[in-house]
């Protein structure tokens, strides 16, 4: 019967199911980083072999653009440097959105959404995302008083042992 157990025995269960807790969640952990991982080392592949091919591409259109503008009646370092700069502004201007993309990455939502939940329910309502300001910090709530009951040694110490009991 639960209310025979002692309170050591209720320590070690509980200590249990709290080690057991802790490796399921870096399980989840793992597996998800696992996946991820899987999915942004593929997606590197692709776009550097794109990335290969349309900087051949971007050498080749660069050529014909600046002897397109020599034909046109500029000077040839004029049309040349016409290109430079235009490339310059759209490298500077693909930087930009590559950045900000990487801003908004958000890993590990169902993870970070299960440690919430052992926080405590009024934690874990609702996913707020990141960029949102935290609550204003609620008042503190009076202490509790003192704990008066029986402590650990006294807890149980009127049974018999295990041992005696045979």
């Amino acid at each position: 019967m639960p209310e025979d157990e002692s309170l050591g025995a209720l320590v070690a269960q509980a200590s249990h199911h709290i080690s057991t807790l802790v490796r399921s969640e870096i399980e989840l952990a793992k597996a998800e980083l696992k996946f991820d991982a899987k999915r942004v080392g593929t997606a590197a592949g692709l776009f550097g072999a794109a990335a290969f091919i349309g900087h051949l591409c971007l050498i080749l259109a660069s050529f014909a653009i600046a002897y397109a503008l020599v034909a046109a009646g500029l000077a040839t370092w004029l049309a040349f440097t016409i290109v430079t700069v235009f490339y310059l502004l759209m490298a500077g201007l693909l930087v930009l959105v590559g950045y900000r993309r990487l801003k908004g990455l958000t890993g590990m939502k169902r993870t970070r959404r299960s440690l919430r939940g052992l926080a405590g329910p009024e934690e874990a309502e609702e996913e707020l995302p990141e960029r949102v300001p935290a609550p204003a910090p609620r008042p503190a709530a009076p202490a509790p008083p003192p704990y008066t009951g029986p402590t650990a040694g006294q807890v149980g110490a009127h049974r018999e042992s295990v041992s005696d009991a045979g």
